[in-house]
């Protein structure tokens, strides 16, 4: 479904991707793992066209969107859920959802609210709440949501975990292996590994803008030295999270 070849994307005159390539199947859930500023969240901007990569090639089921602009990258139907959790405070979730509202590039509609609110009851109970007076969690259910009534074959999500507590964490984990079982394609970016060793059937590792690693969850939780080179933490217990 995606296929990413060797893209270069520069901020100004810094390289931050360095012949990066991948590809995600339709149906899978893939994650890009990588310590903080390996150059997960360019990855995902240069595949959207809002940072766009100098060298290379990216295309979608078969179609070269490399250097287009981001709306008609969308159109084509890829979604992208920031890491930034970007919705309009001043807006009811209701009214959030109903502006992302659009068929699929296939003609398909096969996200409405009834179906999200289905999803997400916790937003259902939120409806006619403004956007700016969720918590993270809910503003977070919120843009994943939002993304899906765009109807999106493919999304790209970054970093979905981040500041959440650990409950909530777990509650994001079921969401996004829900979207996957209704046949959506997943690219997930995250720093946070068990999140992603659960929520990923094949993964990449990116580190300084370079992936050096590509693989099933299975193999990479037998390949201790790969986990702890590439992304140890302080406090990180590789072994553990191989049998949990």
């Amino acid at each position: 479904m995606l296929q990413v070849e060797k893209i270069n994307t520069f901020y100004g005159s810094s390289q931050i991707l360095f012949d990066v390539s991948l590809e995600v199947s339709l149906g899978e859930v893939v994650g890009l793992l990588g310590r903080n500023g390996a150059g997960k969240t360019t990855t995902l901007r240069s595949i959207m066209g809002l940072t766009r990569p100098k060298r290379g090639n990216i295309s979608y089921k078969g179609k070269d969107i490399f250097g287009k602009p981001t709306y008609k990258i969308a159109k084509m139907g890829i979604g992208y859920v920031p890491e930034d959790r970007i919705i309009f405070p001043d807006l009811s979730v209701l009214d959030n959802l109903n502006l992302a509202s659009k068929t699929s590039s296939g003609g398909v509609n096969g996200w409405r609210i009834e179906r999200v609110f289905d999803l997400f009851p916790v937003l259902k109970a939120r409806a006619h709440q403004n956007g700016g007076t969720l918590s993270g969690g809910e503003q977070q259910m919120l843009t994943i949501a939002r993304t899906l009534m765009g109807n999106p074959e493919l999304i790209l999500v970054d970093e979905p975990t981040e500041g959440l507590a650990p409950l909530l964490v777990n509650e994001v984990r079921k969401l996004i292996l829900a979207i996957a079982e209704t046949g959506t394609t997943i690219l997930l970016s995250e720093q946070n590994i068990k999140f992603s060793l659960k929520s990923s059937k094949r993964v990449y590792i990116i580190e300084k803008g370079e992936i050096q690693y590509e693989g099933s969850v299975e193999n990479l939780r037998e390949n201790e030295s790969i986990m702890k080179k590439y992304l140890a933490v302080q406090g990180y217990d590789c072994a553990n999270q191989r049998t949990n």
